[in-house]
Order: C-alpha cells, then sequence, then structure tokens
C-alpha cells in the first residue's frame, strides 16, 4: 500500500510536459499527417511484408515530404516506404 502511495505522489509530482498528451503533426505544402497516423500505415505495411508483429524490435522513420514519401527501417533489416 505505501508503494502505491509513493508511485501516485510521484506521478503527481512529475505531472506536466512528462504526462502530458501529445500529438505531433507534420506539415508540408498545404498537407498535413499526424505521427500516429503514419505509425498505423507503417505498422500495417510491416505486417504485410510478412514480418510478424512479435519480431518487431526497432523502427527507424524517416519522413521526407519534398518526396512525398516516409522511409522506414526494422531491426535493421526490413526497408519500407510509405507515401507521405
Amino acid at each position: 500500500m505505501a508503494l502505491k502511495s509513493s508511485m501516485e505522489r510521484a506521478s503527481k509530482i512529475a505531472g506536466g510536459f512528462a504526462t502530458a498528451k501529445k500529438n505531433v503533426f507534420i506539415q508540408y505544402q498545404g498537407r498535413e499527417r499526424m505521427e500516429q497516423g503514419l505509425f498505423t500505415q507503417i505498422h500495417k505495411d510491416i505486417l504485410r511484408q510478412g514480418m510478424k508483429d512479435e519480431e518487431i524490435e526497432e523502427i527507424k522513420i524517416y519522413i521526407k515530404p519534398e518526396e512525398s514519401a516516409v522511409f522506414y527501417v526494422v531491426n535493421n533489416k526490413l526497408q519500407g516506404q510509405i507515401p507521405f
């Protein structure tokens, strides 16, 4: 019980930026994409390529709006691209 109270106090103290809900929008030449939407599309594309969800350990994402593309690399092996 004491541990739970300590954790609750720490959470309240941390508050602010650390616990705030965050949304990232990428805008370029009249187009806008949300970070979460890109993550969802990338996840679907990774699964479409045959990789299993539990195999995903690391994803590097490169957003290149000037090329209308989002590139990604999974586990330093699988590469892919989705439209921006």
